[in-house]
Formats: structure tokens, C-alpha cells, sequence
């Protein structure tokens, strides 16, 4: 098992590659203050989040639902999406195929 880097994505935000393969990627996500931000963005890859911990509000396509933990969802192909972060916490996202941009 390769031993991945913890890479800063937007203030109070980060992500480690946790697993990976062609077809699959395991990606944890911590956000470690309230309010911080996963910005809006698309993506060709299906996206399965499942919140470990903390408590976030998510839009996918102009749709708002909150989150916590245990929760999980599926995000399809190319749908907008983004998070607030309401109580710091981890998502554990999973993408097929592997988001080769996150290597």
C-alpha cells in the first residue's frame, strides 16, 4: 500500500488519497473548522460520500440537504455540487474512475 500525501485544498480543508485503483479511489476529506468550504464544482466521475463525522450542507444541482454522520449519498456525472461544513468533521468520498487528477 502506497503511503499518500495530505494535500490542502481551501483553507481548514484537506484531502489524503486513501486507496486507488483505475476503476475506484477511496479520498477522505477532513474539514477541521465550521464554515469552511468545498467549493462548487463538477466532475465526469460518480461520487459516493459517506460522512464519517461533523456536519455539513450540501447543494448537488441547486438541491440543499444536510448531512451527518452515517449519512451517505451518491453524486452523479457531471452534477454541480459543493459543501459547507457545519460542525468540523471527515467524508470519506469514493469515484469511478479514479480521479487521476488527485495523483
Amino acid at each position: 500500500m502506497a503511503d499518500f500525501p495530505i494535500v490542502a485544498t481551501a483553507e481548514n480543508v484537506s484531502r489524503q488519497v486513501l486507496a486507488d485503483h483505475a476503476q475506484l479511489m477511496v479520498v477522505a476529506f477532513n474539514f477541521t473548522a465550521k464554515d469552511a468550504e468545498g467549493a462548487l464544482h463538477s466532475h465526469p466521475h460518480i461520487q459516493s460520500t459517506y460522512v464519517e463525522s461533523g456536519r455539513f450542507r450540501f447543494s448537488i444541482d441547486g438541491v440543499i440537504s444536510e448531512v451527518g454522520p452515517g449519512d451517505s449519498f451518491v453524486i452523479p456525472p457531471n452534477a454541480v455540487h459543493g459543501s459547507i461544513c457545519l460542525e468540523p468533521g471527515r467524508l470519506i468520498d469514493c469515484f469511478t474512475p479514479r480521479r487521476d487528477d488527485f495523483l
